[in-house]
């Protein structure tokens, strides 16, 4: 292919070097710019005539030559200069649009697994969690601290609490801790290594204790979570968090505020004004507020029990004949209804090869049909326990909603774990856990009761999704290598589809079916020892 190629003077080029990968090419990435500059280039590039870099070059480069030798705004910081370029696009446009034009990334380390979920909520942000299916709680949290010291082990602290709370927590941790050595000396005995490498054996056993007890840690168990936003999203994060009935959730809001202030201020301008992020912050709360006023007087402010586990699939969008016609769409020019009546007058086993064909052999899960699979939805209620919600969850093209998290739907102790003989111990920590919730919702603070809860309590949720994020889904998370929780929400959602929808199930080739006792971690843990193996060989063959 050939493109138009921009001309630029040796000056120019020197100006441009630094802050664009190439100087030649139709594609090019922009570097050492602060996100501000960025988002103002872009914004402005909307409504200008010429290329990116000519417009560097004509209205940003002066900005930059000018504060030279002074606050250097391109230097990673955003300097008073490249603020002003940003107000003065901003106001130019009015466009909230211009503030997803650049991002930060933040972290948030010691955050409960309550806040974890406040702060993924938006889902319009890239997160990283730290994963409880990896690491194990049973080391202090503090270097130099005993293990089983009050104090040291993982979990959120206040003094509102009371002293009660931290003895709960301690003992509940305490026991996680005797657990996981137990669970782990009978996975070794039940899943002895064979001819696979013993590292990866040995992570894998150690993977499969972490998942069975993960249900013991309560959910003021500390985590860390990164995000890469853009400044809209931030925004939309801070004042979320600033109106949460959470204190942990308010002084984590405050802090992100003033992290970001130091990266990208013009972003987050609107947050401290009154007239506007004051503003949007109370309309949240009254909002909170007004829902709950609504829910008593319907008589709707009570926790309904349920008997278990259950995933129900509530309402269906859409038909299998609505995908297929959707599917022919783009490829078409004829109107919707037409291809409708065409598909419609299709026998069954011509709808069988017309859906199988548009699929096509899909190798491998990563492999998904096109937006025509966006045309059925599903909605699904789910009661499972909160660690399996709590991954769940964090899938993006889905709506996720979900109740305050309660012990009157109850908790399981996995048989694998009472097989291990540690079932008295788990069921001593659940109760434990429960009696301290009830104490803190008695104490006035129900915000703060389901800190007390172990994760291995259920919670109610609704997943509404499309067909093709459904697919995503389901194959997914009823891998192999899966927590056990979350594969079976995984595939008693591809049975409830089955059930509507066979011919979209059946394309759903990758959903794992299987659920007899195993080492999920083990084919995985190979599979990375042979990785590692390899490129050890490939670094000493170079280095030869």
């Amino acid at each position: 292919m050939r493109y138009p190629t921009e001309s630029f003077t040796d000056a120019e080029r020197e100006l441009l070097a630094p802050h664009f990968t190439n100087l030649d090419r139709p594609v090019f990435a922009l570097t050492n710019l602060p996100e501000t500059v960025k988002g103002a280039l872009f914004a402005r590039y909307s409504r200008y005539q010429g290329t990116l870099r000519r417009l560097y070059l004509d209205e940003f480069a002066a900005d930059a030559e000018a504060s030279a030798g002074a606050d250097r705004p391109f230097d990673g910081g955003e300097g008073e200069r490249a603020a002003q370029l940003y107000e003065r696009i901003f106001l130019g446009f009015g466009d909230d649009s211009v503030a997803q034009l650049g991002g930060a990334h933040l972290a948030c380390e010691w955050a409960s697994n309550v806040l974890t979920k406040v702060l993924q909520r938006g889902r319009l942000a890239a997160y990283l969690e730290q994963s409880t299916r990896y690491i194990a709680y049973d080391s202090p949290m503090y270097p130099g601290a005993e293990q089983g010291e009050p104090g040291s082990w993982r979990y959120y602290r206040d003094d509102d609490l009371g002293p009660e709370f931290g003895a709960a927590m301690d003992e509940i941790f305490s026991i996680y801790s005797r657990s996981l050595t137990q669970v782990q000396a009978w996975a070794e005995e039940r899943w002895p290594r064979g001819d696979e490498p013993e590292a990866a054996w040995r992570r894998s056993i150690r993977a499969k204790a972490l998942d069975l007890l993960r249900g013991l840690l309560p959910a003021s168990t500390l985590s860390h979570v990164g995000i890469y936003a853009s400044g809209q999203a931030y925004e939309q994060l801070i004042m979320r968090l600033m109106s949460s009935p959470l204190p942990e959730a308010r002084d984590f809001g405050t802090q992100a505020l003033a992290e970001l202030n130091q990266v990208i201020p013009s972003f987050l301008t609107r947050v401290e004004r009154p007239e506007r992020g004051g503003e949007w912050i109370n309309y949240f709360t009254e909002r909170r507020e007004t829902t709950e006023r609504w829910v008593a007087r319907l008589g709707l402010d009570r926790r309904e029990p349920a008997e278990g586990p259950s995933i129900e699939l509530t309402h269906v969008d859409g038909s299998e004949d609505d995908l297929l016609a959707a599917s022919l769409y783009e490829a078409t020019g004829v109107s919707e209804g037409e291809i409708a009546r065409r598909v419609e007058n299709l026998d069954p086993i011509e709808r069988d090869q017309l859906l199988s064909e548009l699929v096509g052999a899909r190798d491998n899960r990563r492999h998904r049909p096109g937006r025509g699979w966006e045309t059925v939805r599903y909605r699904f209620e789910i009661v499972s326990d909160y660690g399996g919600f709590r991954d769940m969850q964090r899938h993006r093209m889905l709506n996720c909603q979900w109740q305050t998290l309660g012990p009157d739907l109850g908790a399981g102790v996995p048989d694998e774990v009472i097989e291990a003989g540690a079932g008295d111990e788990y069921r001593r920590a659940l109760d434990r856990s429960r009696a301290e919730f009830e104490r803190l919702e008695e104490a006035g603070m129900p915000e703060a009761a389901p800190y007390a809860l172990c994760l291995g309590y259920r919670i109610r949720y609704v997943l509404d999704m499309n067909a093709r994020e459904a697919m995503h889904v389901c194959e997914l998370r009823s891998g192999r290598e899966g927590h056990p929780t979350y594969r079976a929400v995984a595939q008693a959602m591809h049975e409830r589809i089955a059930d509507v929808h066979p011919r979209i199930a059946a394309a759903m080739r990758h959903v794992d079916s299987s659920s007899e006792p195993r080492l999920e971690r083990i084919m995985s843990e190979i599979r990375t020892h042979r990785k590692q193996a390899a490129r050890a060989e490939r670094a000493g063959s170079g280095s030869a």
